[in-house]
């Protein structure tokens, strides 16, 4: 890690209010280094620099702070976490988080087995499987403080894979670029259908780039009814809307 690289990436967390002491930045490089390692092997990212990496992957992954919706010592669940994000970021700068990183492709969940074990990241769990298979499980179902995911699909596809997982309180912090305000206008019935209401919309600036991002932020304030998720495909092909 170069020691300008170091100091962008200490002073964008700190920038979203968390602190970021030696080890939390060793453990920033340490995953860098087996992101890139790893994307030899196999397709994780298309952004291997390490500036890049520590602005796109990692600061917008620990954006999902802002607002004060995610907080240190709560549950949450990263849905279709790919190669980590955000769910990872968020449990280095938050220790005492409760994270489980779900993902249907088991090579990357061995990825993040691996990172968590070199990082020496405790209470995180990990799902190789499909949100559709894992909302419906009781063990899982409503049983989280936060779902979050970052650029998986159209948010109304989103909603039905990510708000089963989380209890009535709880709130579904998804990072989205900037066709924000067109999807959550195309979200509306999969809101009311799945028992959650919009909070708000959060403009995200990350240093040196011109990259526009939103976070939204919903509340779930009843529970989902029992037929969501549906069977696996059809969120995808039929979109509650």
């Amino acid at each position: 890690m170069t020691n300008v690289n170091r100091e962008l990436l200490k002073n964008g967390i700190e920038d979203f209010g968390l602190t970021a002491d030696d080890k939390t930045l060793d453990r920033f490089r340490m995953y860098r280094e087996l992101l890139a390692e790893w994307n030899r092997k196999m397709n994780l990212t298309g952004i291997d620099d390490e500036k890049g990496t520590y602005i796109k992957h990692f600061l917008d992954s620990v954006s999902a702070v802002k607002g004060g919706y995610i907080k240190d010592g709560m549950s949450i669940i990263d849905v279709g976490t790919g190669a980590g994000f955000p769910g990872v970021p968020l449990k280095v700068c938050l220790g005492n988080t409760k994270v489980t990183l779900l993902d249907s492709l088991n090579k990357r969940i061995n990825f993040l087995q691996e990172v968590c074990n070199q990082l020496e990241l405790e209470d995180v769990e990990f799902i190789h499987g499909r949100a559709e298979d894992f909302g419906k499980n009781p063990k899982y179902r409503e049983q989280y403080d936060i779902a979050t995911a970052r650029a998986v699909a159209g948010l109304p596809i989103l909603m039905e894979f990510c708000v089963p997982f989380i209890k009535v309180g709880g709130y579904f912090v998804c990072l989205k670029g900037p066709n924000a305000d067109l999807e959550l206008e195309e979200s509306k019935k999969a809101m009311e259908v799945l028992g959650i209401e919009f909070v708000e919309k959060l403009d995200i600036k990350l240093p040196e780039t011109d990259l526009n991002h939103n976070i939204l932020v919903f509340k779930k304030v009843s529970e989902t009814p029992s037929k969501y998720p549906r069977k696996a495909g059809k969120p995808a092909k039929s979109p509650i809307k």
